[in-house]
């Protein structure tokens, strides 16, 4: 059964990209199968993964043009992949009096339920017409965040965002899941907004935590998720971790499907 997972934060910087990008690979390198959409207009998940310049991409379906499953391409490190490119910054603008423009994503990906197992949507760094299009076709938010003070107030507007779309448009959004990013341990304000988060949230917190890394900053120079630029690296180890844990939380196999 498809997951359809958010991975969202209004806060720029903290690792949504990144987490995107490696999750996919690792979750694909398991056998899964995965699609990766790049809902940014920056484009950095497009490059990340290797397919800088794909023509057809998420700007043409949000807009009709083109069908999702046609849009779709095959990124070398086993996921698939639909593509952003700069014309996505001026969706917003002309989705803005379309009718039903809150689930333009949410229909286009309909079809493609039922084809992959996870659906990850890199959001843009706002709260904007594109990412409310992300909250309202996903079942989950996953949320990474710099244990850091300022980071602690975007939650707070995050999870407010997520409770309105839930009153309003997508009554079974659900969180995924927070993820501790950049983490770096000599740092006793992250230890302390760790600990904050850990009694809070409570077994909505990824045990995974990602560390910073220089492997995870270079990987998407070079059109790879960091599993492999650097497989042996802190950071590639961490992404790892946090697929074994997302793949532990699976339901086990129907009676039948296991042999099917």
């Amino acid at each position: 059964m498809t997951r359809i997972i958010a991975i969202a934060n209004q806060k720029g910087g903290v690792g949504k990209t990144t987490t995107s990008i490696n999750l996919a690979a690792a979750l694909a390198e398991q056998g899964r199968r995965v699609l990766l959409i790049d809902l940014d207009p920056q484009g950095n998940a497009t490059m990340g993964s290797g397919m800088a310049g794909t023509e057809q991409g998420l700007y043409e379906v949000l807009l009709g043009d083109q069908d999702a499953q046609k849009a779709v391409g095959r990124a070398a490190c086993g996921y698939d992949l639909l593509a952003s490119h700069e014309d996505l910054s001026g969706a917003e603008i002309e989705l803005a009096q379309a009718t039903g423009r809150e689930r333009r994503l949410q229909n286009a990906l309909t079809p493609l339920r039922g084809s992959y197992d996870y659906i990850y949507i890199d959001c843009p760094p706002a709260l904007s017409l594109l990412t409310v299009n992300a909250l309202v076709a996903a079942d989950a938010v996953l949320i990474p965040m710099q244990c850091e003070y300022y980071a602690l107030e975007g939650l707070t507007a995050l999870l407010g965002t997520v409770r309105r779309v839930r009153a309003q448009l997508n009554p079974n959004l659900t969180i995924e899941g927070l993820l501790r990013t950049m983490f770096d341990p000599r740092n006793g304000l992250a230890i302390e907004v760790s600990e904050q988060l850990a009694r809070h949230f409570g077994s909505q917190l990824f045990q995974t935590i990602i560390p910073r890394n220089v492997r995870l900053a270079e990987a998407p120079s070079h059109g790879v998720p960091v599993i492999q630029y650097d497989r042996t690296s802190r950071g590639a180890q961490a992404y790892l971790a946090l697929a074994a844990e997302i793949l532990a939380r699976e339901p086990p196999p129907v009676a039948g499907e296991a042999d099917a």
